[in-house]
């Protein structure tokens, strides 16, 4: 199988979009009603830490993707079991991303239209992206996210006159618990997702590339999501945390003059993509997987099965909209937690310590040599 490569700008690109792809859809923070703001920079300040983390596991072991960094630290045996675990939490989350699209292109768009549909066109797109290989997931990311950006930014600008800055106060005007608390689920949902990406960043070109990768996507996405809270809040104000997709919703409110209403629309091609790239990612590390596992030559012969059972799931997951929702925000930070910053914590220990052990022993060699 030829190996795959992308570059630093696509990687970052891949990165960016992965953040905001969901988030944009269902909004972080808004347990701290008009303090999210505060939230979200809480939750990107808790995730520097751990995006770093996974840049330097990728440093210590280049050219390797997740599973094989699990097996190198681990052995074998407790190797494959953590990769179960690993396999698991990629296809969950796949089909998470494909249920909230489904969700929201059912209530805000197509109300009459089966849920399966929208969930179905997106998994039928994730297949022949995966299919295709990270090069051309990367060479989308990097061709689109100036066009995204464009977009965000000129609807940031046409949502002024809409703007009402006294929906920002009282500031701490619920104390700092909700906070807290919303701030841990902005740090487990988006940011710490991309722990995902270090079964997708095996094809990188260069060996210092992770580091700077995570930081730069990670403090871009985090002001571009806090911009995005903030403008939501100013137009919102309190009817913020009733939302089910409180940015759809703020942006549905920009009207300019008689001539330029309905401009949530266009926005919907922001949500629509980004969903698009993160279940492709995770469909692409969940297929990878799977082929290391069980000895596959190529995670592609596997793509199309993978990828229809995670629509089946993603279909199959809730029983309604308001158990996505409690999901999303009251559960999933704990569930991701393991998953996000207990096992890959525990791997860049063990990996330093062996790094610095076999370091010991070449230094040994030489000098008894």
């Amino acid at each position: 199988m030829r190996k795959e490569r992308i570059t630093d700008k696509e990687a970052t690109c891949i990165l960016i979009i992965f953040y905001i792809g969901s988030s944009f859809i269902l909004g972080v923070g808004t347990g701290a009603k008009n303090d999210a703001w505060i939230s979200v920079l809480l939750g990107v300040s808790l995730s520097i830490p751990i995006v770093l983390v996974y840049g330097r596991l990728l440093s210590l072991f280049p050219e390797k993707g997740l599973y094989d960094i699990v097996d190198q630290i681990f052995g074998k045996v407790i190797g494959k079991l953590v990769a179960i675990i690993y396999i698991w939490y990629t296809f969950h989350l796949g089909a998470l991303i494909m249920r909230n699209f489904g969700e929201f292109i059912n209530t805000s768009a197509m109300p009459e239209t089966p849920l399966f549909v929208p969930i179905l066109c997106l998994g039928i797109v994730s297949i022949v992206a995966v299919r295709s290989g990270i090069e051309v997931i990367g060479r989308i990311s990097a061709t689109s996210l100036p066009f995204l950006l464009f977009i965000i930014v000129v609807v940031q600008f046409m949502g002024i006159p809409q703007l009402h800055f006294h929906y920002i106060k009282p500031i701490l005007g619920n104390g700092f618990s909700p906070i807290m608390k919303a701030g841990f689920s902005t740090f487990a949902f988006p940011f710490a997702e991309s722990v995902v990406l270090l079964g997708a960043f095996f094809s990188l070109k260069t060996k210092v590339s992770p580091l700077k990768i995570f930081l730069k996507g990670t403090v871009f996405a985090g002001l571009l999501i806090f911009f995005i809270t903030l403008r939501n809040i100013l137009i919102l104000g309190g009817i913020l945390p009733k939302l089910y997709f409180p940015a759809h919703v703020a942006v549905s409110r920009i009207i300019i003059g008689d001539f330029l209403q309905r401009i949530e629309l266009t926005v919907a091609v922001i949500f629509i993509f980004g969903v698009f790239i993160k279940g492709s990612i995770c469909l692409l590390v969940c297929s990878i997987g799977f082929a290391k596992l069980f000895n596959l030559h190529d995670y592609r012969s596997i793509v199309i099965q993978n990828g229809l059972l995670m629509i089946f799931f993603a279909y199959t997951i809730y029983d309604s909209i308001f158990e996505m929702r409690k999901w999303a925000f009251e559960i999933y930070t704990y569930y991701a937690f393991p998953f996000q910053v207990i096992i890959p914590l525990l791997m860049l220990v063990i990996a330093e310590i062996k790094v610095r052990v076999d370091k010991k022993q070449s230094t040994n060699s030489i000098e008894s040599g």
